[in-house]
């Protein structure tokens, strides 16, 4: 089996054939949100929670081939947003939000502020996706660890600097 590190999984992915028809402008943004989703998923802070949490929780490493970042937001057919998801091949993807609403978030709060939060869903995202590897189809548990894990993170974390 391989056993490359966490990070070394993590990769941004684009769809060509979505982006050659999207405006330059947010196709931008969007570039750029992935990009900064990937190095704050990278950091060595964060890589050595994951890595205690993954230990803690006896989640196989292995099982997890690939962390994709991808850079267009999904939407379910019920038309909200996806945030994550794992499948069983061992794929974890990871979407952004939808563009409009980051706005409203950057006219409401700042765009430090709007940085520090994408960071932040980034961070609880991946956990709560892990945390499925072991807990496959209990939702309610899920929810409940990514909780209990991002909070650990975020007080015993340095979250802004990361």
């Amino acid at each position: 089996m391989n056993m490359r590190k966490l990070s070394n999984k993590i990769r941004v992915v684009l769809n060509r054939k979505k982006a050659t028809s999207f405006p330059e402008k947010p196709l931008r943004f969007y570039e750029k949100y992935a990009s900064v989703v990937s190095v704050t998923l990278r950091k060595p802070l964060f890589q050595r929670f994951l890595n205690w949490m993954i230990r803690r929780e006896n989640i196989d490493k292995k099982s997890v081939k690939d962390i994709q970042v991808r850079v267009f937001p999904f939407q379910k057919e019920n038309g909200k947003a996806l945030v994550g998801r794992c499948n069983r091949e061992g794929v974890i993807l990871l979407f952004p939000k939808r563009r409009r609403f980051l706005q409203k978030k950057v006219g409401d709060h700042g765009k430090d502020r709007l940085w520090l939060y994408i960071k932040s869903r980034a961070r609880a995202a991946l956990i709560h996706e892990l945390l499925h590897v072991k807990y496959e189809g209990n939702e309610r548990i899920v929810r409940q660890l990514t909780k209990k894990y991002f909070g650990m993170f975020v007080r015993h974390g340095n979250v802004s600097n990361q």
